[in-house]
């Protein structure tokens, strides 16, 4: 009888290491934020914080679009932001539309929020300057690959040739 772990697809992944890579910098990064006493703060509201200080108040699509998400993705982060106390939503320009914008809270703590981007930024250069083949240069590289073939077309092509599927 097959062992179960080897029957177990799951424990096998390329993706895994890279999420779990990414998992474990957010975490050092929300522990900044819990060291300097800023509560309910997610690493990934800082991109949406910095670019609604910058340019500031939009609406949820022009925000989404700023930032490359779907209107659905950066509505669902609004929502837990404006929750967690970070934004809230205005009157846009007719009565139809909403506004997000910085709570007084944010705006509190935006220069350190800055602050902690330029840091990490610069501390990812340093990071990509000890190894031989930057992050950067992998995405990019992948990047490219994609638009030659799609991971779609390359996940179809697959699953054409596994009989499970199909």
């Amino acid at each position: 009888m097959a062992d179960p772990h080897e029957l177990d697809l799951s424990r096998q992944s390329l993706w895994r290491p890279l999420r779990l890579l990414q998992a474990s910098m957010d975490a050092d990064i929300a522990r900044i934020y819990a060291e300097e006493r800023i509560e309910g703060l997610k690493p990934s509201y800082v991109m949406e914080l910095l670019r609604l200080h910058a340019r500031g108040p939009m609406t949820i699509t022009e925000l989404a679009e700023s930032v490359n998400r779907t209107h659905s993705a950066l509505s669902q982060k609004v929502a837990a932001m404006r929750e967690a106390g970070w934004v809230e939503t205005v009157a846009g320009d007719d009565a139809r539309s909403k506004k997000v914008t910085l709570t007084d809270r944010a705006r509190g703590v935006i220069g350190r929020l800055a602050a902690e981007w330029r840091a990490t930024e610069a501390a990812l250069a340093d990071l990509e300057a000890e190894l031989p083949y930057p992050l950067s240069r992998v995405v990019t590289d992948i990047e490219q690959a994609l638009e030659r073939r799609s991971f779609h077309d390359r996940i179809a092509e697959k699953l054409a040739q596994d009989p499970e599927w199909g």
